[in-house]
């Protein structure tokens, strides 16, 4: 019986519409303690003093903790640089500093959510307040106060460098040369479910935390540490998650819930409200982009020289991964012999910086793709056949100077894109305008790397159980990895029961326990149904075998391990950072009115190379999904700050795009080219039709009405500014 290819309903969905899938903040225990956090809300200061009295007097309230109550008061995913509650009383130094308005500074627990809520509001803190930096580049010059004075002597967390072939050669002897300077914003991942977690100790002694999130292991890690505990005495279970996007991967509750059912032997329950999530928990990075592009006059790309300076904000979170990414994807999926690259992550007071779908390459790619087109525009080219033009292809090297792994599919992207969308060519600038209203057309191209990069030992493990006696009556798939939102339980599912030849109904999932449950690795770089596939196929053929061999029950363990990979060189950047690519176009129509500024987006093709569809509605879905979001950030998504504090605190004031807002039409082009490493050729794209999204909407601006905006969200503010119609 074959699974795969086939579009099977998502085995979550009834759970969900019908509202009896628990998530982390519908648990309940009997003897259920409530927990309250409270933040700094200042970005930077020192901790002087902080008063519980009046707060543990409150009735009901059990108690509070400050820094002293944590064992080892450091965490962090890629470095321990953040405190789990900042104050005096830690033994290690600078952890009563708060860095952004969302630290956390205590918790309190008490027998009822009202009283913690009373209680949180008595807690006296005395602050001094220290020298203030919100902006990375003033926060890179070596007078800079530092903000972590035990990390070096520089706000600059991170620094990559690309070298390939002779720039300045390859300058001197172009034709055409462009030159731009692009901001791209911060981004709110929005997930509908807040942070919010379930803490208690199980029947084998273990502190359990059942909270969202996209890697069990890792949290296990992080929690353990501070705890200063075994990992084996920390077990954390994923219920059903509302959203991640990348937003889930740093921690945000679940320290301070298990500190506290450590302590009390009693389950404790948090749910931060919509505001906490906001001012309290990462973004997408805030990104300065500079760059130089050269070509000769027949289209070729000769030489690109780029700097970007992401906001770090005030803890690392994965900004060194990030902007590694970044630095990958800044030359776009072009061939290209000589590139200069500088890639800085910068310390501010700023809420962190953290993944996000896409992972850098949209910050990256806004900058690339808006190059590539205003060359075509400056060389009188189709901004099609330029790309094609300069497309990578098998056997051509990254930046980074080693070969591209193949297959290799951005041409037909490009190529089905274009046909789908229709695409008439733009030589040259044509007047389109009726009325008031502007219409234009864009295209944009982009890539991103497939699983973990930079030499991690990318790996996954399953389990699979076969039950029955003379035929197969049951099968139990045991996975942890995150399912998110993105159908990956449906699509494990589908594999284990193509493997075995039986209806995806006898497949049972176990799901996210670290406790049962081997290293998933994370719901990230657009891994989980490369690497859990993989996995998933070794286990459930191993099981096979045992079987045909008559073994009764046939289980079998498996642990999929991808193709190496390597660093990248500290003054070059050289290396193998990816073992495979995904690849995408889109071409956009818009309409642009020039009276209030207002961009309506009306059609969007995107053609994504998937490798092999395993699901079809399910990565059609994906696709709509990544495009919406996209165009929110695109469009209207304006997280606003002052001076370090969260201006847009509440989706009344951070404008989400609703039904009315988002594209009028989408239309998805499965691109198959298989990757033979691959789960039956498939390669991951959750991220991937995100990319080019804003740079080919900046592109049909411009088709339609002839300025170039190098800095979104395209607002109407920001439109009429371009056009000159306000200051």
């Amino acid at each position: 019986m074959e699974s795969v290819g086939k579009s099977h309903p998502r085995i979550d969905a009834l759970g969900k519409v019908t509202g009896s899938t628990e998530y982390s903040g519908d648990r309940n225990l009997p003897g259920m303690l409530h927990m309250k956090t409270v933040m700094a809300e200042r970005p930077h200061a020192r901790v002087l003093d902080i008063r519980i009295e009046k707060a543990l007097a409150v009735p009901g309230v059990l108690a509070v903790y400050t820094a002293k109550d944590v064992p080892i008061n450091e965490y962090g995913l890629q470095i321990p640089d953040q405190p789990v509650l900042c104050g005096p009383g830690a033994s290690k130094p600078y952890t009563d500093i708060v860095r952004f308005v969302g630290d956390q500074v205590a918790v309190v627990v008490a027998e009822s959510e009202v009283q913690a809520a009373e209680a949180m509001k008595l807690i006296e803190v005395d602050y001094e307040d220290l020298p203030l930096l919100t902006d990375p580049v003033d926060a890179m010059r070596p007078d800079a106060p530092l903000l972590h004075p035990d990390r070096g002597d520089s706000n600059v967390c991170v620094h990559y460098k690309i070298r390939k072939g002779n720039v300045e050669d390859a300058f001197a002897k172009a034709d055409v040369i462009i030159e731009g300077e692009y901001r791209t914003p911060v981004q709110e991942h929005a997930y509908l479910q807040p942070e919010a977690g379930l803490g208690y100790i199980d029947e084998e002694g273990r502190i359990v935390i059942e909270s969202a999130g996209q890697w069990t292991n890792a949290d296990r890690k992080e929690v353990a540490h501070a705890l200063n505990v075994p990992e084996e005495q920390v077990r954390i279970i994923y219920p059903a998650i509302g959203g991640a996007f990348g937003g889930r991967e740093d921690l945000s509750v679940q320290i301070v819930l298990a500190l506290a059912v450590m302590k009390l032997k009693r389950p404790v329950k948090i749910i931060w409200s919509r505001r906490e999530s906001m001012i309290g928990h990462g973004k997408r990075h805030a990104v300065l982009l500079r760059a130089k592009w050269a070509a000769t006059k027949d289209g070729k790309l000769v030489a690109i020289e780029n700097e970007l300076i992401g906001d770090g904000g005030a803890y690392m979170y994965t900004t060194n991964k990030v902007l590694g990414n970044a630095a990958i994807t800044s030359s776009g999926p072009y061939a290209v012999e000589n590139v200069k690259t500088d890639v800085y992550g910068v310390y501010t007071n700023n809420v962190p910086g953290a993944a996000f779908r896409g992972f850098g390459a949209p910050q990256a790619l806004f900058m690339a793709e808006s190059q590539m087109n205003k060359l075509a525009e400056k060389l009188g080219m189709d901004p099609v056949e330029l790309r094609l033009k300069n497309a990578l292809r098998a056997g051509d090297t990254l930046g980074v100077g080693t070969p591209v792994p193949t297959p290799v599919s951005v041409v037909e992207c490009i190529e089905a894109a274009r046909d789908s969308f229709k695409w008439k060519k733009q030589t040259k600038k044509k007047n389109k305008k009726q009325g008031a209203i502007a219409k234009g057309s864009g295209f944009a191209a982009g890539f991103k790397n497939v699983g973990f990069s930079f030499g991690y030992k990318e790996n996954c493990w399953a389990k699979v159980e076969i039950h029955g006696n003379g035929k197969i009556e049951r099968v139990v798939l045991h996975h942890a990895g995150a399912e998110v939102g993105q159908g990956f339980q449906t699509v494990m599912t589908q594999m284990a029961a193509h493997v075995l030849g039986v209806s995806t109904e006898l497949v049972e999932m176990r799901t996210s326990d670290s406790a049962t449950q081997g290293n998933p690795g994370s719901a990230s770089a657009s891994r989980l149904t490369f690497m859990a596939g993989n996995s998933v196929k070794g286990a459930a053929e191993a099981a096979l075998e045992k079987w045909k061999a008559e073994e009764r029950p046939a289980i079998a363990e498996f642990q999929y391990f991808a193709p190496p990979t390597t660093p990248m060189d500290k003054e070059t950047g050289y290396s193998m950072p990816n073992f495979q690519y995904a690849y995408v176009a889109q071409a956009v129509d818009v309409e642009v009115d020039t009276e209030t500024g207002h961009v309506r987006v009306k059609r969007i093709v995107s053609a994504d190379d998937v490798g092999t569809a395993i699901n079809p509605d399910l990565v059609v879905a994906q696709i709509e999904g990544a495009v919406v979001q996209a165009h929110g950030y695109a469009v209207m998504e304006e997280f606003k700050t002052k001076d370090g504090r969260v201006l847009t605190d509440q989706f009344s004031t951070y404008l989400l795009p609703t039904i009315l807002d988002i594209p009028e039409k989408m239309e998805s082009v499965l691109v198959e080219v298989p990757d033979p490493n691959g789960p039956w050729g498939a390669r991951g794209m959750g991220e991937l039709p995100y990319l080019p999204v804003a740079p080919a909407i900046a592109a049909a601006i411009h088709d339609a009405t002839g300025v170039w905006i190098s800095e979104f969200p395209f607002t109407p503010e920001r439109v009429l500014r371009a056009l000159g119609k306000i200051k």
